[in-house]
């Protein structure tokens, strides 16, 4: 198969879909390799070293879509991609179709196949290919959250842990799941004082395990939202249903209960946000203000550090490229449910439920696709 992977293109997004290591590992398996000159550079891999691993370098991202039979990215196509799509094409990267009713669309029209990293399953429960990066946006938040904090940036001027005879700021963090472990694991080695807010109560027994005392767990509600909103300096939004629309747990109303110059965090910006005033910000500017409370919402966190994300990344989704290069994307997922729970778009439908549900826009299952 003819593998290829273009440079990203979305504003301040420094990772690459493939590392020279995935490359070699495919060119191993017979496979042909097209990466677009430069593609890995924001990730500190350099053309020789594709070239080292077997690959071709190609010119222009034009040549690698109209070449490539499996098309491997990071982030969702922005539309001059999209526009360069074509029917009977694979496609292997986040999409986060959701909250994004014109990429729909796009791919819908293109007659495409496209395979979401974001719903691709595991047989624990888990999302293997989101989970990477949702570890290393959580390990962020807290860190994106205390810059935010800062007075200079328009923050509160609280140091997210305190000196001996200054309280600590607090930190609200709703979610319990993968990105809210890892807000938690940084926020609490910050010196914060940590409250993490999930619905599972076994989830909330294993973070009062892993941490020993050294958070809070709240059962999750609208009423215990309300009542810690008044004295969080920081909150961070971790709450992800897989593939739909983020719900939204904090009001515009809500944001007036809130100290002036605190900040609010939405790791699920990339869904939808789970705030209402939540909208996507780039590393650019990633910051803005509503009611005096900060917002940082940049939709590709992970790419801030892009070398250890590209390396996560590759590391998860690398076996899942290799069998849909190696079977062909129809025999891999028939093989693999799990694979065929990432399959998102195909010939012009819709194949997973919860984008139909959020768009308004009808359905197969992913198995009428295989037909």
């Amino acid at each position: 198969m003819k593998i290829g992977c273009p440079k990203e293109i979305k504003p301040q997004e420094f990772r690459v879909g493939l590392t020279p290591q995935a490359a070699r590992e495919a060119v191993g398996h017979g496979h042909e390799v097209l990466m677009e000159a430069g593609a890995g550079m924001g990730a500190g891999f350099a053309d020789s070293d594709y070239e080292a691993a077997g690959a071709r370098i190609v010119s222009t991202a034009e040549e690698v879509f109209a070449t490539a039979e499996m098309v491997v990215k990071v982030k969702e196509p922005q539309a001059v991609e999209r526009a360069r799509l074509r029917e009977g094409q694979l496609l292997f990267t986040y999409l986060h179709l959701a909250p994004d009713p014109d990429q729909t669309r796009d791919l819908l029209a293109s007659g495409v196949t496209a395979i979401a990293y974001e719903t691709v399953t595991d047989r624990n429960g888990g999302l293997p290919l989101l989970a990477p990066m949702s570890e290393v946006a959580g390990r962020l938040a807290p860190q994106m959250g205390a810059w935010a904090l800062q007075k200079a940036n328009g923050g509160r001027g609280v140091l997210l842990g305190g000196v001996p005879g200054v309280r600590p700021a607090n930190v609200m963090i709703i979610g319990g799941g993968v990105v809210g472990t890892a807000a938690a694991r940084v926020a609490v080695g910050m010196g914060a004082n940590v409250t993490v807010l999930d619905r599972s109560v076994p989830r909330m027994s294993y973070l009062d395990d892993i941490f020993q005392g050294r958070l809070t767990t709240q059962y999750s509600s609208a009423a215990a939202v309300a009542d810690l909103l008044p004295e969080a300096d920081m909150v961070i939004g971790a709450v992800l249903i897989p593939g739909a629309a983020a719900p939204k747990l904090v009001s515009r109303v809500q944001l007036s209960s809130m100290k002036p110059g605190s900040v609010i965090v939405d790791v699920a910006i990339d869904q939808g946000g789970c705030f209402e005033t939540a909208r996507a910000t780039t590393h650019a500017d990633p910051i803005y203000t509503v009611d005096g409370v900060i917002h940082y919402c940049v939709a590709n966190m992970p790419g801030a550090v892009a070398r250890t994300s590209t390396m996560a990344l590759g590391n998860a989704t690398m076996p899942f490229m290799l069998a849909l290069a190696d079977k062909g994307w129809k025999r891999a997922c028939a093989e693999d449910p799990h694979l065929l729970a990432g399959l998102n778009v195909h010939a012009g439908h819709l194949t997973y439920a919860a984008v139909g549900d959020a768009l308004g826009l009808p359905s197969i299952p992913p198995s009428q696709a295989l037909a």
